[in-house]
Formats: structure tokens, sequence, C-alpha cells
């Protein structure tokens, strides 16, 4: 059994912590850890292989976590990557990812960024999807609702005299409704607990399971151009590396989530009633149940939630019921109960592109490492830049700027033109504009350095790459 990790989304809803370049699947919230880890972790005790589809920016985020779990409970070279050259919603990346499996393979479609506990009872879950994937069936996975939930989409079942031992049948998907619509769901389930309705309301969990050619097929039948359009670009795919596949030319393949294309289509569904702990965390509201909450001093003040990643005191006068969430360039403040609100402010800052923190955090993960800006102004900009070791910067040049590097620790490589040299702690090197240049650390452990940028401009697309070890096209 092959776990699909779908892993492309940016997490906008718990913005400032999540941001494109790090979403919140990566973020090590949960004792050091990511959802992303976590979910690796967990499905590996029951999973084979895993094939992760996400696109080249998280890429080498993804790579990086994998590694850091490469031990004896998981061996990274049994994961293969599908980069997506432009996000087309969870019909297509799933078609991806059957089209590179055996067609009688099963495959375990999961998020990355969802929290589960009580392991014995998913994967008693796991254990009775998986008989029915092997006889055929689309599987889903079904979480029994606790509150009136807005945030979550809903399927609607008939219940059996069994409950579910071998599974129910779905009578339709909805999507996810307004408040009174969700109270009449849970007031149906709570008929049906008194025998007075057929009917059960479950949170649609975003899991499903089922064999890699019985998917395609149904695909082939409900959804013909997403099938056909994905097969071309899947035909046309390109092999970066032995675990790295990469597709191209997908702008004709329509954008269809994998509910709208099949499963609220096909007639050959079951869903597997899940009675393990579930959190998509897909709000700060549901974040919060999961992560404790920083010391503050407050002062007529109670039931509040802060979170700082820059040690920052937080001090509080007369708040009730709000969520403070602070990073080095944004300050959310929110009351609880309205953070599904945050999608608002992240679409009001899509209008102003200039402002870097709907992108980026301080710190900024690169294949190579991490770079952090410390002072940007007109002409200028200084950065801190931590190099891993083994690991080299593309070979490059700019166009816009100079460039002063500056060694911390570590010994840097320098490669300016034909000339190579090291630079120790305390030295310093000089790039010209229009220079080739490159910097790698030789060494075991990381080279920190600090660079300063002079000219008329200093933005990151500035950057022309000759040579580059992670096969970046940009």
């Amino acid at each position: 059994m092959t776990n699909i990790i779908l892993s492309g989304g940016s997490g906008t809803r718990l913005w400032p912590l999540s941001r494109k370049m790090m979403p919140k699947q990566f973020l090590k919230l949960f004792n050091n850890k990511s959802l992303f880890q976590l979910t690796i972790e967990r499905n590996s005790k029951v999973c084979d292989k895993c094939l992760v589809i996400t696109n080249e920016e998280q890429y080498f985020l993804a790579l990086d976590q994998l590694e850091e779990m490469n031990n004896s409970t998981f061996n990274i070279q049994n994961s293969t990557f599908i980069l997506e050259e432009i996000g087309k919603n969870t019909a297509p990346a799933i078609a991806f990812a059957a089209l590179e499996s055996d067609e009688d393979e099963v495959l375990f479609v999961t998020p990355s960024d969802h929290l589960i506990k009580n392991e014995e009872k998913y994967f008693e879950a796991i254990q009775k999807a998986k008989k029915l994937a092997e006889e055929g069936y689309l599987v889903t996975f079904g979480i029994k609702p606790t509150e009136a939930n807005t945030g979550y989409g809903y399927i609607e079942c008939i219940r059996d005299k069994g409950q579910g031992i071998n599974g129910l049948d779905v009578v339709r998907f909805h999507e996810k409704p307004d408040i009174k619509t969700a109270e009449k769901y849970l007031q149906t389930n709570n008929q049906y607990t008194n025998n007075q309705s057929t009917s059960y309301y479950f949170w649609n969990s975003g899991m499903f399971m089922f064999k890699a050619g019985i998917f395609l097929d149904e695909l082939k039948k409900y959804a013909t151009k997403v099938y056909e359009e994905v097969l071309k670009s899947y035909e046309k795919r390109q092999t970066a590396s032995n675990n790295q596949i990469r597709l191209k030319e997908m702008q004709d393949i329509p954008e269809i989530s994998v509910d709208y294309a099949v499963m609220e289509k096909s007639k050959n569904i079951k869903l597997i009633p899940s009675e393990f702990e579930w959190n998509d965390v897909g709000s700060f509201d549901s974040l919060i149940d999961e992560v404790e909450s920083i010391e503050s001093i407050e002062i007529d003040s109670k039931n509040n939630f802060y979170y700082s990643d820059s040690n920052k005191l937080i001090a509080t006068i007369g708040l009730e019921d709000f969520i403070v969430i602070d990073t080095n360039d944004a300050l959310l403040i929110t009351k609880k109960g309205q953070t599904q609100k945050v999608k608002d402010i992240v679409n009001r800052l899509k209008l102003t592109p200039y402002h870097l923190s709907l992108n980026t955090h301080k710190i900024v993960h690169r294949p190579w490492g991490t770079y952090e800006t410390l002072i940007e102004d007109n002409g200028y900009k200084i950065k801190r830049i931590v190099v891993k070791p083994g690991k080299r910067l593309s070979l490059q040049k700019h166009f816009h700027r100079n460039e002063h590097w500056i060694v911390v620790s570590g010994t840097a490589e320098v490669q300016i033109g034909e000339k190579i040299y090291l630079v120790r702690p305390n030295e310093s090197t000089y790039i010209r504009m229009g220079e080739i240049h490159r910097l790698s650390n030789p060494g075991k452990i990381p080279v920190v350095l600090i660079e300063a940028q002079v000219g008329e401009y200093t933005k990151e697309d500035d950057i022309v790459r000759i040579e580059d070890d992670f096969k970046r096209e940009s």
C-alpha cells in the first residue's frame, strides 16, 4: 500500500504563521515536529511507500524534513515526489499518483496537514478501508461530528445494522454549510440515535483509499476531460532524479477537487465511520486546541491565547476571548470564533504584492540553507546567510548589485569567475556587479556569513542562474 500525500496547500487561514513559502504543514508546532512529518511517521507504519505530490517551492522543505526523519523507522529511499508545475486541485493530483502506480496498488490518499490522535482506532479504520479497496470500492473516511462546525464539508450516509463494519453507502456530499444547516445535520444525527432517522452526517476528512486502476476508471467515466489532460501531461513528464518527477504543460487540465470530479458521482463509494481524534488545523480556533499558549502578563484579561516566535513579552489589559499571533514581521489579533476571516486579510494582502509577509517569513528556507534579511533600504540590503554542510548556492550573477561577504563561522569556498578560494571566519570577499560567482560549504558545520548588497536594485529576482545543483528554473 502506498501513501499518497497531498502537500501543495498554502494554509492561508493560519497567516501570519503560515506563508506561501512556509505553509502550515511544515511549521514545527508539535514537539518540534511538523504536521507533514507526523503524517509520514504515522502512515509509514501501515504503508510500504509514500508518494508526495507538491510543487517545486515546497519540494525542498519536504525533502529536508524527510531527511531529518531518515532512520530505522523511516527510509527516505521509499519516498517519491511528483512536482506539479501548476496546482490544479486534488483530482488531477491523485490522478498523477495513480498513473505512477501499478493498477492493482492500493493508494491511501491523505492531506499532509491534518493532526490525528488515537492511532489504534486510526489503524482499525485503515484496515477496514483496505479490505473494501481490495474489493474494488472507492473508500472515504467520515469523522463523527462533535459540533455544528461550518469549516468542514459533510457526507450524508445511510446507517446499517452493522454500524459500518462493511462500510456505509453514501447518499451525497455536502459543501461547507452555514451554521443553521450544520445544526440541522447534528439534529438529524441525534434523531438517528433515537431511531427516528436513517441518515447520518459525517465530516469529510479528505482521506481516501482505492486501487489506482479503479480510480482512473472512475475518473475517465465521470471526468473525461480531466483524465485526458492529466494523461497528456503525465506522458511528457521529466524524471529529474531517482525520486523526483516533474510535470509540465498542465495549463489545460481542469482545476477540480476529487469530490466534484469522482466521489460525488461514482456509484462505487463506501464510507468508513472513523472515531479517531481528527483535527484539520484549518484555523486558529482549531490550532489553539492543540498548542499551548505562551506565558504572558494579563490584567483584567482571561481566556486568551498567545503565540510568539520572537520571544517577545506579551502583556494585555482588558482582553477576553482573543487570539494574539506575533511573528517578526506581522501581528494578528482576532476574536475567538472569527478566525476563518483570516483568509480575508490574505486576500487584501494579495492586492499589495510588495508586502513580503504574504509569501515569506523573515527567515527564508532554501534547499542549501536559509537567509534572513536584517536591514533593507534604498540602495542596500544586509542579510544573514546560513549554508548547510556539503551544500552550495547556484552559480550565478547579478546585473544591479555588488555583494560583500563576511564569514562569521565555518569555512566558505568562494568561486568568482575561474578563481576558487577559501574564506575563513572574520575574513571577507567582494563580488562585483555582473561577475559570475558561487558560495559553497565544503565543511562539516554550517557556514554563517553576513552579506551586504549595494546597488540600485536588490530584489531577489535579480539573479541569473547559470548552473544549479537543485535544477531550479527561477
